[in-house]
């Protein structure tokens, strides 16, 4: 008899973790995410300024705090603060079992700094500092965007022990640089004397983006080439990252902090679900399904995993097809570097535009 495992039970066996693309006070106090924990369907959660500006302005869950807030903290980047880490202490207490289970493998919560920081290195690690203080939890990430900026702030934070989802990624040389920035700060840190076995990471490819961008290129081209590459740039920058990742963290330099007791930096992929209705809605889980990495799911994307999912291993598949699909792009006229820029620099703008619209909300 075949045994009948569940979509979720299937991801763990092969290694990989389902993260939530949400948080709020009524998700934690109405045990909806205790639930999920329990179910086995999802061992972390990420946060960042769109999230907690729905939250915070969805229902009346945050009014009392918010008027509390209002009359002790005059300024209103303190306020948001202060209620984000209270639900970010919450949700690490909720998941503090899995962390403990996985020996601080998994069961994370991610609070990002702020999106106004994303070019600033010393305002970045300083804001790091702060909200990891404030949180005082083993099982937070900070959110640091993966700009250059974001990038040396990054590996400062690693050299100081302070465990980061870094995010906004969009291309394989923007991976690259936040590898590199990870195993500096590994070192760096192991030479102080520090733990390096206490700090995690992860690095979080933006994956709808990609495919959204370049789909609408595809289409100003017009051509039969352009139309057979929509929707496969994205999958095909996972499937590489991937295979560097192996490369990176199976090679010697990493070998020495491994040793030491340092973990991976794990690939996640973030904005999973897909913005076309003509494409299949788990085209960023099924084919990137693979041991040591994340995806994090928005509720709709969780349901339909849930309903129809049939994971299994497939992120080493299709390699060569990956690069053909990268090799032709290229030749069409569209740079993935170029492309992976460009997207970061959207998605700094909308997360500061996110976090403008919730300071006015807690104003």
């Amino acid at each position: 008899m075949v045994e009948s495992v569940s979509p979720f039970t299937a991801l763990r066996r092969i290694g990989q973790s389902i993260w939530l693309d949400n948080l709020s006070r009524d998700m934690i106090a109405g045990g909806e995410l205790a639930r999920l924990v329990a179910a086995g369907e999802a061992t972390g959660i990420t946060t960042n300024p769109a999230i907690f500006r729905k939250a915070i302005t969805s229902g009346n869950a945050y009014a009392r705090s918010l008027a509390e807030l209002k009359r002790a903290e005059s300024d209103p980047e303190r306020r948001y603060e202060r209620m984000a880490v209270a639900d970010v202490q919450a949700a690490c207490d909720v998941l503090k079992p899995v962390h403990d289970s996985t020996s601080g493998d998994d069961g994370y919560v991610s609070l990002e700094v702020s999106p106004r920081l994303a070019y600033d290195v010393s305002g970045t690690v300083a804001a790091a500092r702060r909200l990891h203080a404030e949180v005082s939890r083993d099982n937070v990430l900070i959110k640091i965007p993966g700009t250059p900026e974001g990038a040396v702030a990054f590996e400062q934070c690693i050299a100081e022990g302070i465990s980061v989802n870094v995010t906004l990624l969009f291309s394989l040389s923007q991976m690259e640089r936040i590898f590199d920035a990870y195993l500096s700060g590994l070192e760096k840190l192991r030479a102080s004397g520090g733990d390096v076995s206490r700090v995690k990471s992860v690095a979080s490819f933006f994956m709808s983006r990609i495919d959204t961008l370049v789909d609408r290129r595809l289409d100003e081209i017009g051509s039969a080439d352009a139309a057979a590459l929509k929707g496969r740039m994205a999958v095909a920058v996972g499937k590489l990252a991937y295979v560097r990742y192996g490369e990176i963290f199976g090679g010697p330099r990493f070998g020495a902090l491994k040793a030491s007791g340092a973990r991976a930096q794990y690939l996640l992929w973030a904005s999973t679900s897909t913005k076309n209705p003509a494409y299949d809605d788990l085209l960023y889980v099924e084919p990137l399904v693979g041991p040591e990495t994340v995806n994090t799911l928005p509720d709709a994307t969780l349901v339909a995993l849930r309903d129809h999912g049939k994971p299994r291993l497939r992120i080493g598949e299709g390699i060569d097809e990956a690069r053909d699909t990268l090799d032709r792009l290229q030749r069409l006229g569209i740079d993935p570097d170029a492309v992976g820029l460009q997207l970061q620099r959207e998605g700094v703008k909308l997360f500061e535009d996110a976090y403008d619209g919730l300071l006015e909300a807690v104003s």
